[in-house]
């Protein structure tokens, strides 16, 4: 049996763990990892690379920026967040403005520090990026297209620490990047359409509540369209191994995301919209392994 202050400490733990996403810090993790296995450095040993120190310093970097964002994102969002997500932000709300803040100044520093263990550029480079997350997060998530955009491309610098760490420049890197942009764009129109309550609420100017639901949902369809454009791209002009079965199932599932978006017209047809995306982009990550299915299983066997 767990003591009333046992009992506490993991409902505050969890509550922690949710503001910061860790289930979603940790897929990103793994998905720099994998990037750097069978993408970024495909020509080294896998022990050379996961024994790395200095590519798991910008992981955890990576990591701590990310947590310090999804915190001050939560801090400047929580009026919001509690009309679009109750139940969510009454866990999130068992953790303090003042413990968010501290954890937050906190982690920013630990990423910072943790990068000066690799360059000076190193910390340079997540300087930006964590002022570019608090920038987003105090002023820029509040406009229009700037919003989206910035966001959609703070999702997708993290990967860049590692591909500048590698060096490698190959045209089918930009390419998996730009299929990757395109999705998380999708995710974040998704979500203010999810949040359009909120949003209206609290005088967000997205794009659902500037030009509406009808426009957003033709912009989600563009974007759709657009995916095909890598997708062509790596399977017939890059050697991507089995990995072709995800991006035709992929298309599959984006096919299936249009169809039900013009049908949706509540919060939780949006939610179900968001979470196809989220699904899309995680089988992504672990998808990565099927560039060379053959180095996986002689690994295993």
């Amino acid at each position: 049996m767990l003591t009333r202050k046992q009992k506490h400490f993991l409902v505050k733990f969890f509550s922690l763990f949710s503001v910061v996403r860790g289930y979603n810090i940790l897929v990103i993790v793994i998905a720099q990892y994998l990037t750097s296995i069978y993408i970024l450095a495909p020509d080294l040993p896998v022990r050379k690379v996961l024994f790395d120190i200095n590519l798991l310093m910008l992981v955890l970097a990576s990591a701590s920026a990310i947590a310090g964002g999804y915190i001050i994102n939560s801090f400047y969002d929580s009026e919001k967040d509690l009309i679009n997500r109750p139940h969510k932000t009454m866990l999130d709300r068992l953790v303090s403005q003042n413990t968010k803040l501290s954890g937050y100044f906190v982690l920013n520093f630990l990423s910072v520090i943790i990068a000066s263990y690799v360059s000076f550029r190193a910390v340079i480079f997540f300087s930006l990026y964590i002022f570019g997350i608090w920038f987003y997060s105090h002023k820029l998530k509040k406009y229009p297209f700037v919003g989206n955009i910035v966001a959609s491309t703070l999702a997708v610098i993290p990967f860049f620490a590692v591909f500048i760490y590698y060096r490698n420049f190959d045209l089918v890197i930009f390419v998996h990047a730009t299929f990757l942009f395109l999705l998380i764009a999708m995710r974040e129109l998704t979500k203010d359409l999810e949040n359009i309550k909120g949003d209206l609420v609290q005088n967000y100017r997205t794009i659902p509540v500037v030009y509406g639901e009808k426009t957003s949902k033709r912009m989600l369809t563009i974007l759709a369209i657009l995916t095909l454009i890598p997708v062509i791209l790596l399977v017939t002009r890059f050697e991507i191994g089995y990995m072709y079965f995800y991006f035709y199932g992929s298309l599959l599932g984006l096919a299936v995301f249009v169809f039900f978006l013009w049908k949706s017209a509540k919060k939780l047809h949006y939610i179900l919209l968001h979470t196809i995306l989220k699904l899309i982009i995680v089988i992504g990550v672990f998808s990565i392994i099927l560039i060379n299915i053959d180095l996986v299983l002689n690994r295993i066997l």
